[in-house]
């Protein structure tokens, strides 16, 4: 694992760190952590994202392609907690949780539009390696992939909000957004690498 990657994941996990506490703190009325708590939990994931990269380039060397899955992994929570994050800072300006499906499938899109943009920094320049400039081609085939992806992530999220309990606010703030998050992982993936970024891909020793 380079020094870049390891100062990625660092940031990575700090942002993750910060992520989840309003996002914890909006679904859990009974959170209310001290300052060192916040801290620990602060602290706790900045580490463990570079941690879990250095697990991936140990696998890596068993299996091919791993660390790279890896990478994309590391940028998919950071995506996920933007996603879900927004979306609850939504709600929250809102001022209820307990929203209709339209409004619920509008702020679901608002908030993975969010994380769709920085998806394609970090993909296209860590995960992926291109170091060219961003061509129109190139953008407009990600956001053709990231489209599909939004499809399937708000479709996911708001067939599961409507299919459970409407009147619970972590089932439409938590368990219905991290759905749509996982059905369009994978479909990002496969499609980044070999769709948006597959004449740009530099192989890097892990």
């Amino acid at each position: 694992m380079t020094r870049k990657d390891f100062n990625a994941g660092l940031i990575i996990g700090a942002a993750v760190g910060l992520l989840i506490q309003p996002i914890l703190a909006n679904n859990l009325p009974s959170f209310h952590p001290d300052l060192a708590e916040r801290a620990g939990i602060f602290v706790f994931f900045t580490l463990f994202a570079p941690f879990a990269l250095w697990l991936c380039a140990l696998i890596s060397k068993a299996w091919k392609g791993f660390y790279q899955f890896g990478q994309f992994a590391a940028v998919g929570t950071l995506n996920s907690f933007i996603d879900i994050g927004v979306f609850n800072l939504e709600t929250f300006l809102y001022g209820s949780s307990l929203i209709g499906n339209v409004l619920f499938a509008t702020f679901k899109a608002i908030s993975f539009l969010c994380a769709t943009t920085n998806s394609f920094a970090w993909n296209k320049y860590w995960t992926f390696n291109a170091q060219e400039k961003p061509k129109a081609s190139e953008t407009v085939a990600f956001y053709a992939v990231a489209v599909a992806g939004w499809v399937i992530n708000v479709g996911v999220a708001t067939l599961v909000k409507a299919s459970g309990p409407t009147d619970s606010g972590v089932w439409v703030n938590l368990v219905a957004p991290v759905c749509g998050v996982a059905a369009s992982f994978l479909w990002d993936f496969f499609g980044y690498k070999y769709f948006v970024f597959k004449k740009k891909t530099v192989q890097r020793a892990a």
